[in-house]
């Protein structure tokens, strides 16, 4: 037989009908398998109970997907036993059900055969799921898309149902697995607290909890919460942390599940109202914990000061805001959250109101606010801070938004989105039993459909009809009326798709653009100057060394110092730099996306200059001007005059060119202003007049490093400062009388004993001019205020050591000695002085103790 082909090798197109052609011999239901990336979704939209009525009410065949972890798999006999098949795929379903959105490429949505002689040939497919597409979720679009037509043609185009819309006549939700949600949740949300807890160095009951899938009934978990020693609440709930406190929030199925799982514990029901005083009161019993179900109306507030109405609230949701982060919020310890959120209503708490329950629950006790079960896992939703959803191999996790200050804490989150499949077996039982009716009713509307017929049943087949309209959310390739507005994310995530494949070609070599289209290079690298390579800048550099899609670049005048700090970091590198010359400087500026100038205080104006002239935003490590006021009086002319935020040019300009100038918020001033705004902000709301202020602020070491150290005081930043510090003249308002303290006596007229700690003893510093902080904080005329002071805190000691000091002539700024110029001699009498009188120093401090 010869190999060679008589006639030159060419291929023929083959025809392939669009649709297979054989009708299938019943309407076909299928059950979804899962996504494998969910490896604990383990629910059935259908049970074999189920699965047997429909096959023997309504005739029609039923196919399981193959899927070995779902809780009736194919090694279950039930199923086969129900009148049911396995099939490795649905590609013969005309009604899919599903619990979670599928993988894309699983999604079937071209026509199908119909089963019926009578009709037309081919019929759209049903989709039934919580897709997570109708509140505009942008990582769903792409599988909304799937459903729509891009000319708006396909009339065949599968039918997308989504269970969460299935509602009553009264728009209450009918299929859902919301009990069982509550009822996990609250599991994982006390065994989240047990964890909260243990970081704070306590142990509770809760760390003995059952997490909802290690039993296989969930009987048995309540059981144990009701007769299991190790959660006896009896014996008392930590006292340290106080009463533990838990708040629901919602009003549906969600939040009656956690309340049944949580009242099973020995507890109290209590008021929102009731809150504080409870927290305050040294006799609140502790052998148990306190739930509150928060309400609507417990934390919000109408702009026209009319109260709550539910009707209200739904027309307008604009008109209300939510007071729950002062409210509500501190006085927690934990927060269970059942509450949905759209879009157009007010969130439940912000980034910014986070931070306020934070400072304020420091404010109420230990242990207050340290952890949230956000079971409507709405991502950046009703809680803005809750950034990504978890799963139940990892439930919890740390969370602090980019704008929570850094001396609060983080939260712990618990946000498991698939809740109900930890208890498999009842949520599948439940949402079968209720889906039930409604699948009936579909099947009915496909049969009498195909048929050519209209489908008009009466009653609650009516009724059910009616709900399956309301929750479709596309059909025949369009969006239904209610869901238009989806368009709107939609063109967005169209057009984010449009612009990657566009930068994706930009940027590839000619010869890979017709060929590659599928390959995404990555995106530019963020460039970060630091300028300076002092002590400061070593904890700066690690940590944006880390970050691996960010360069450093670190300029010095010193470059081994930035050699040595750069070595560890594969993305950092060190160049040499003389601020002095400018036109290098604003090289490197131009070149970076944002500056951190390290230097000393005299050089960051002329780098904020060059930085709003290149448009680059700017970080800081300078404090407000009043630190420095001393210098910028020495240096008329100094540029930091421009920092004065009356008359800051900087400002102005950077604000015009869109550039951010961050300066450092440290303890003093920084932290004390925050926290004094925030005193302020309750009392005003509680529409008290501040008649008088004072403030201690200071960085002291912990007592046990205190002990044996003359001064009792370590150095934390520029020892010159603190020693020039003790110069400053000081001016404050104290029982409407205006006092004024000379530099030179600043040290001898402190102000002993302070009442501040049972333990500790205190001393505190008048710190400088308190009046001009009035203005600052909104307190009005200087002659409605009866006390207006700030102070500095230190061991009690020390202003008698450092007045010591001071006579002795060490803190003298007008007298220079350098060494190098004084003879052997006089170096030693000078070295011997000196040591005499740090002898003498110690021994007056050691008589005195520490603390």
């Amino acid at each position: 037989m010869t190999v060679l082909r008589r006639t030159p090798f060419h291929v023929h197109r083959v025809t392939r009908r669009a649709y297979h052609v054989t009708r299938p011999k019943k309407l076909t239901i299928g059950i979804r398998r899962e996504d494998s990336q969910r490896i604990w979704e383990r629910r059935s939209p259908l049970v074999p109970e189920d699965v047997h009525r429909l096959v023997q009410e309504e005739d029609v065949d039923i196919v399981f997907q193959s899927c070995e972890r779902r809780i009736w798999n194919e090694s279950n006999e039930l199923i086969r036993a129900a009148g049911a098949r396995i099939d490795p795929t649905l590609a013969s379903a005309h009604i899919t059900l599903g619990v979670k959105e599928p993988p894309l490429n699983e999604l079937l949505v071209n026509p199908i055969p119909s089963p019926y002689h009578e009709g037309p040939e081919l019929l759209a497919r049903t989709h039934l799921m919580f897709s997570h597409t109708i509140k505009g979720q942008m990582y769903n679009m792409e599988l909304l898309s799937k459903f729509l037509a891009s000319d708006g043609g396909a009339n065949l185009l599968a039918r997308l149902i989504d269970f969460e819309l299935l509602t009553d006549e009264n728009g209450k939700r009918t299929v859902g697995f919301g009990w069982y949600a509550g009822v996990a949740g609250a599991l994982e949300s006390l065994s989240a607290l047990g964890h909260a807890l243990l970081e704070l160095g306590v142990a509770s009951q809760f760390l003995y909890i059952p997490r909802p899938h290690t039993r296989r009934e969930l009987r048995d978990i309540q059981q144990t919460l009701t007769c299991e020693p190790e959660v006896d609440l009896s014996r008392g709930t930590p006292k340290s942390v106080g009463p533990i406190v838990i708040g629901v929030t919602g009003s549906g199925n969600v939040s009656q599940g956690a309340l049944d799982i949580l009242q099973r514990l020995r507890h109290s029901l209590v008021k929102v109202d009731s809150l504080p005083s409870l927290i305050s009161d040294p006799k609140t019993p502790l052998d148990r914990i306190y739930i509150t179900h928060i309400r609507p109306e417990d934390y919000l507030t109408r702009q026209d000061g009319q109260p709550y109405n539910r009707s209200h609230y739904y027309s307008k949701p604009s008109e209300y805001s939510s007071e729950f982060h002062t409210k509500v919020a501190p006085y927690l310890t934990s927060l269970i959250n059942g509450a949905g959120w759209a879009p157009s209503f007010p969130r439940l708490m912000t980034n910014e109101q986070l931070a306020v329950a934070l400072e304020k629950a420091q404010q109420v006790g230990r242990g207050r606010f340290i952890c949230v079960g956000d079971i409507s896992c709405d991502v950046e939703g009703g809680l803005e801070f809750m950034p990504r959803a978890s799963t139940l191999s990892a439930p919890f996790y740390k969370t602090r938004p980019a704008s929570l200050p850094a001396h609060l804490p983080s939260i712990t989150m618990m946000s498991v989105d698939i809740l109900p499949t930890a208890l498999p077996n009842e949520a599948s039982k439940h949402f079968s039993g209720a889906l039930y009716p409604y699948l009936k009713t579909l099947i009915r509307d496909y049969r009498e459909t195909a048929a050519g017929g209209d489908y008009k049943p009466s009653g609650q087949e009516r009724n059910r009809l009616d709900a399956l309209h309301r929750a479709t959310v596309a059909r025949n390739g369009v969006l239904r009326e209610p869901f238009q507005w989806l368009e709107g994310p939609l063109g967005v995530w169209r057009q984010s798709i449009a612009n990657t494949q566009t930068n994706s070609t930009q940027n590839m070599p000619i010869s890979q653009t017709a060929s590659s289209s599928s390959i995404v290079l990555p995106e530019k690298q963020k460039k970060v100057l630091v300028l300076g390579s002092g002590m400061v800048a070593a904890p700066a550099i690690d940590e944006i060394g880390s970050w691996k899609d960010t360069q450093l670049v670190v300029a010095s005048d010193i470059l081994s110092e930035a050699q040595r700090l750069t070595a560890r970091h594969s993305n950092a590198s060190a160049v040499v730099l003389d601020v002095n010359d400018t036109q290098k400087v604003s090289e490197l500026v131009a070149e970076a996306d944002v500056v951190i100038s390290l230097l000393p205080v005299p050089f960051h104006p002329r780098i904020a200059k060059l930085c709003i002239q290149h448009r680059k935003h700017m970080v800081t490590c300078i404090l407000h001007l009043s630190r420095y006021e001393s210098f910028a009086q020495r240096v008329r002319n100094s540029i930091l005059s421009m920092f004065r935020t009356a008359h800051n040019i900087l400002a102005i300009r950077a604000k015009e060119s869109s550039v951010l100038l961050l300066n450092e918020i440290g303890l003093d001033p920084g932290i004390d202003h925050c926290s004094a705004i925030s005193l302020f902000d309750d009392l005003r709301v509680q529409q008290k007049d501040i008649v008088s202020f004072t403030s201690f602020c200071g960085g002291l070491p912990a007592p046990e490093n205190a002990e044996g150290v003359p001064l009792k005081y370590k150095f934390s930043w520029s020892p010159k400062g603190v020693l020039s510090a003790a110069l400053n003249g000081a001016r404050f308002k104290l029982w409407d009388q205006v006092h004024e303290i000379s530099g030179t006596n600043l040290l001898k007229q402190r102000f002993p004993n302070l009442p501040i700690s049972d333990v500790l003893k205190l001393e505190g510093l008048a710190n400088r001019d308190s009046l001009p902080y009035g203005d600052t904080y909104n307190l009005g005329p200087l002659s409605g205020i009866r006390t207006l002071f700030r102070g500095t805190l230190r061991y009690e000691g020390f202003s008698e050591l450092m007045d010591f000091f001071k006579v002795a002539g060490l803190l003298a700024t007008d007298v220079k000695i350098l060494p190098e110029t004084l003879d052997v001699t006089h170096r030693r009498k000078s070295a011997c002085t000196k040591c005499r009188l740090l002898r003498i120093a110690s021994r007056h401090i050691r008589a005195k103790g520490p603390y």
